[in-house]
């Protein structure tokens, strides 16, 4: 998968970041862990450069961030119970979380968007509550930009640091791209064992 990403990156430029992190935040098992730090590489090459790789980036990440937060609006809660009540069990949520939930957007919905965003996997979903909850959207697009561009810094920094000694990069970042996918699919296997519907 790196091979593929980095080519699209050197051939892309900045508009291969930029869909490549819009794929990202619209189909989570394509990360960023990968997609960023070997932007980070091809801008330590000096065939771009490491501030435009960033905005390149967190602008691709948040045109998916956006689409997510209009899509869970325009369907809203009332169309969303009723496959909460038929997948929840699947969706391992009921309605009795989407309520908590509910309660802290109202009361920490900034706060909760911008760690959510520099968190694997969280940070491409946090978008659907936020949404779904009709978080103000200015606050939304604020704080969804400052925590997305904070991760996709430190990302794109780390490549490029390690953009001098590109021949190790193959060898972190390949199976890194397997770990985070496998993790993301290890702690939804966790979540569907162990959850349990609230207590009514």
């Amino acid at each position: 998968m790196s091979e593929l990403i980095f080519k699209w990156v050197e051939d892309g430029g900045y508009l291969g970041v930029f869909l490549l992190m819009l794929l990202e935040t619209v189909f989570p098992p394509i990360p960023s862990e990968v997609i960023m730090p070997l932007a980070g590489v091809v801008a330590a090459r000096a065939e771009m450069s490491l501030p435009g790789v960033i905005a390149a980036g967190t602008a691709g990440a948040m045109v998916g961030n956006v689409i997510w937060y209009w899509v869970a609006q325009a369907m809203g809660l009332d169309r969303f119970r009723p496959l909460i009540e038929r997948y929840g069990r699947w969706l391992t949520i009921d309605w009795a979380e989407i309520e908590r939930a509910h309660r802290l957007f109202d009361k920490h919905g900034g706060t909760l968007v911008f760690v959510g965003r520099m968190l694997p996997t969280v940070r491409s979903l946090v978008s659907i509550p936020a949404g779904l909850l009709k978080m103000r959207f200015v606050p939304f697009v604020l704080w969804s930009t400052i925590g997305s561009a904070i991760w996709t810094a430190a990302l794109a920094l780390s490549g490029w640091v390690l953009g001098h000694e590109f021949d190790k990069i193959e060898t972190i970042l390949g199976p890194l791209s397997l770990v985070v996918i496998a993790g993301a699919g290890g702690w939804y296997l966790w979540r569907l064992a162990t959850w349990k519907p609230a207590k009514r």
